[in-house]
């Protein structure tokens, strides 16, 4: 695996594939050299962001370098699952209990919910959070609140495959999936593929797109099995560079990708949300789990940091949501919006009939595409979640202030 570094790579190749012949539009390039931001204020440092391209590598290997590096000091326990937790006394320890669905409880003095898109914890926190509001006389708010809870389907479903590139490289020898990631475009549809595990596999996923059934509830198992076929007839129109990759699937899973709506707070008393379990996103810019781990990264540093005690965890968890929230939101709503532009449902950018190449019309949408899509992208190469930790961190030199929110309506 070669290191990052700040060379200009390519991020994937742009084209139009659901047609007889594809047609290419764009290569969506990370920039090269440093990006440099001077200071703001004589506290801020100099920021300098290395804007090379991404490394992939598979999940499960992620997973083993963290936990090859997670400290002695840490008990994990992996079959536990939160049933629903309690606060009390919030000046005293152990002012959390929890309780798990074997039965099992404990207490803690801050509950950091990280389960994911199905978090009990949100469950519980929004119910929280529209206690506060029918308390501050804002009945209307509150059953608002209580909406937030339930992840909402997206309208969209992912078939998810790990492709052999041998199997590929037989079908299609130079197919330029197993030197570059891809995102074909479709109406209704878009496939992302790349090469992971030094080469050796494709990552492959097909997306199709009901935006009428977006943030509705979705009444079958999240996750199936499914045969080929299924993907072979949603597909069946494409070009045969995509044909290729279908044909190279040997097991194939649908996945119902769900979201999370924006929540007024990441932070009630002494329980926390991140990750998907705050933002759940759609996967338009690859960033759910980048995301997560920026989240992880300021909230660990605000609560080892020597400043933050039993009495002061208040201003720590209130910094990590006034850093965090508004940022993580963002990238929500630009992952959403690179959806549009993915599946081609964009207003105004959509299409009816296959692309022409020299088309002056339809060259001129697929350029206003690229567009879109690299502004969404460029702060992740022009930002650092280092600056965000810093502004978090002086935080903790000053009482909170005003904590949460307030209501919208009586």
């Amino acid at each position: 695996m070669v290191p990052p570094n700040n060379e200009p790579k390519v991020a994937f190749d742009f084209r139009k594939g659901d047609q007889p012949q594809g047609i290419d539009f764009h290569t969506l390039v990370t920039p090269g050299k440093d990006f440099i931001r001077p200071p703001r204020t004589r506290a801020d440092p100099l920021l300098r962001v290395p804007q090379g391209g991404m490394i992939a590598f598979h999940r499960a290997d992620f997973h083993r370098v963290l936990l090859n590096h997670v400290s002695s000091r840490c008990r994990t326990f992996t079959k536990k699952r939160l049933v629903s937790y309690q606060q009390m006394d919030s000046q005293s320890p152990d002012s959390v209990a929890l309780h798990f669905q074997d039965g099992t409880s404990a207490t803690c003095d801050v509950l950091i919910g990280a389960d994911g898109v199905k978090s009990a914890t949100r469950r519980i926190f929004v119910e929280e959070l529209a206690s506060m509001a029918r308390a501050k006389g804002c009945p209307n708010d509150a059953q608002k609140i209580l909406d937030l809870g339930s992840p909402r389907w997206s309208g969209t479903l992912a078939y998810r495959a790990i492709i052999p590139s041998q199997k590929l490289r037989t079908l299609l020898p130079h197919h330029r999936v197993l030197e570059n990631p891809v995102v074909y475009f479709g109406a209704d549809s878009q496939l992302t593929v790349y090469p992971i595990a030094r080469g050796s596999l494709i990552n492959f996923a097909a997306m199709r797109a009901r935006y009428d059934r977006e943030y509705t509830y979705f009444d079958q198992p999240w996750v199936q099995d499914v045969a080929v076929e299924e993907l072979l007839n949603e597909f069946d129109k494409w070009e045969p560079e995509a044909q290729a990759l279908f044909k190279s699937i040997e097991r194939v899973n649908r996945w119902a990708i769900h979201t999370t709506l924006p929540l007024p707070s990441f932070v009630s008393r002494h329980v926390a949300l991140l990750g998907d379990a705050a933002h759940a996103m759609m996967p338009y810019q690859g960033a759910g789990a980048g995301q997560a781990i920026e989240d992880a990264y300021v909230l660990a540093s605000l609560l080892a940091d020597s400043r933050t005690t039993l009495a002061t965890l208040d201003r720590a968890l209130h910094a990590y949501d006034i850093v965090r929230r508004p940022f993580a939101q963002r990238v929500q709503d630009a992952s959403r919006e690179n959806g549009l532009l993915y599946t081609l449902n964009y207003p105004g950018l959509t299409f009816d009939r296959p692309a022409l190449p020299g088309t002056p019309e339809d060259a001129q949408k697929l350029e206003e595409i690229s567009t879109r899509i690299r502004r969404n992208w460029e702060w992740a190469w022009t930002t650092t979640v280092d600056a965000d930790l810093q502004r978090a961190l002086r935080m903790l030199n000053n009482p909170p202030g005003r904590k949460g929110w307030s209501c919208s309506t009586g």
